[in-house]
């Protein structure tokens, strides 16, 4: 009897090692404009990768909409490639996130993570929440992740620009400072 659950606990053990989490180089999703599958890898061939997770239902992301354009339309031709991430869609939501784009004139991808496999690997907590990865020594690393700036209600009131910072300072050629701010927001669901 003891052999027999010995045996069974290095079977979960195991089975556990090789269900590991994905590296950031081999996560794929669905983008819900074009349909196709992107991999985080090819999407870092630039200056770095914005990724601002992002959900139709948080309210707070939609008051940061405006801002969000505003720092693609100010980085994009610099070297920075922008998406949305969303947590929670599934792929039977992908018209409804192509027709928001389209309304809202944020013209970016919008992966869907339903498998909440780069929520994990990111260990996301919060919608918006921003991360910019950049490829050092060909391995995609997380060079800030956190708020996009301090005040989530009100833009005019804004007195911290956290990932406008971190991005003037990767041009600048230093690595961002500080690299992570606590983002506030909606709870993301980890199951």
């Amino acid at each position: 009897m003891k052999i027999n659950l010995a045996l069974l606990i290095i079977f979960v053990l195991a089975f556990s090692f090789q269900v590991k989490s994905q590296t950031l180089e081999e996560i794929s999703l669905t983008d819900a404009i074009s349909g196709k599958s992107l991999s985080i890898e090819s999407l870092t061939d630039q200056k770095g990768l914005v990724l601002v997770f992002f959900d139709l239902k948080c309210p707070f992301a939609k008051m940061y909409e405006e801002r969000i354009k505003n720092l693609r339309t100010s980085f994009s031709n610099r070297g920075f490639r922008f998406l949305l991430v969303n947590p929670e869609a599934s792929l039977s939501e992908s018209e409804t996130l192509k027709n928001y784009i389209d309304s809202s004139g944020l013209n970016l991808s919008f992966l869907i993570d339903s498998e909440k496999l780069l929520t994990k690997t990111l260990a996301v907590s919060k919608v918006p929440e921003s991360f910019v990865l950049m490829k050092v020594e060909n391995k995609i690393q997380i060079v800030y992740h956190g708020a996009i700036d301090n005040n989530p209600q009100a833009e005019e009131a804004v007195s911290e620009k956290f990932l406008e910072r971190a991005l003037n300072q990767i041009l600048g050629g230093t690595m961002p400072s500080p690299s992570q701010v606590r983002a506030t927001g909606c709870n993301v669901r980890s199951f």
